[in-house]
């Protein structure tokens, strides 16, 4: 029986990450705006009125999240983003306003409100992950760091069921993306087309 190593899946995951990579900074920045503002329309309608979200601020050839934190802040939710730790885990601090975030670490903007801790994200109705890729089974390619792994298991180890979402370009929606076992699926991919469901 032919089974894949953990070294080949290792290189295919990279070889996908490198190829979505090109891919995304080969989209114009008419494209990546029509994509932040259809997606800030479709994703805000994931999190309950009132809702507490915890999202990310996008940065390069990411999918845009600046129109969607802005609608998420105006109707009234909780909105919490990471602040990276120097071991790679995440604090969170909530989000008051594009004029309260600051360059950090990897050419991340990071919230300077007061830090509400690693397992702040519990409390979440709707975590955004970041991603590369999602497939039919809700597997999620991340970008590798393992920063979100993290918030995955922080979230299982105290029992939270937040919708689990992951934004991406139309074309990052895939029938299959390289998996490992501690790989866990999201629940929906948020692309410029629409919610997809799993």
């Amino acid at each position: 029986m032919w089974t894949v190593t953990a070294d080949q899946l290792s290189n295919d995951k990279a070889a996908l990450r490198t190829r979505l990579l090109a891919e995304r900074r080969a989209l114009g920045a008419p494209e990546r705006a029509a994509a932040a503002a259809a997606l800030a329309g479709h994703a805000a309608g994931l999190v309950p009125p009132g809702g507490t979200v915890a999202a990310y601020v996008s940065v390069g050839a990411e999918p845009g999240t600046r129109p969607l934190l802005a609608a998420l802040a105006a109707a009234g939710a909780t909105v919490l983003l990471p602040v990276l730790l120097p071991d790679n885990d995440l604090d969170w601090a909530r989000y008051t306003g594009d004029a309260d975030l600051a360059p950090a670490a990897r050419g991340l903007l990071e919230p300077v409100g007061p830090r509400l801790g690693p397992d702040a994200v519990t409390t979440a109705d709707v975590v955004l992950l970041p991603g590369l890729a999602v497939d039919a089974r809700g597997t999620r390619l991340g970008r590798g760091g393992g920063s979100y792994d993290r918030v995955l298991a922080r979230l299982r180890a105290a029992g939270a069921t937040p919708l689990l979402a992951t934004l991406l370009y139309a074309h990052e929606l895939r029938p299959a993306v390289p998996a490992e076992p501690h790989d866990l699926p999201v629940h929906a991919a948020v692309t410029p087309a629409g919610v997809t469901r799993f």
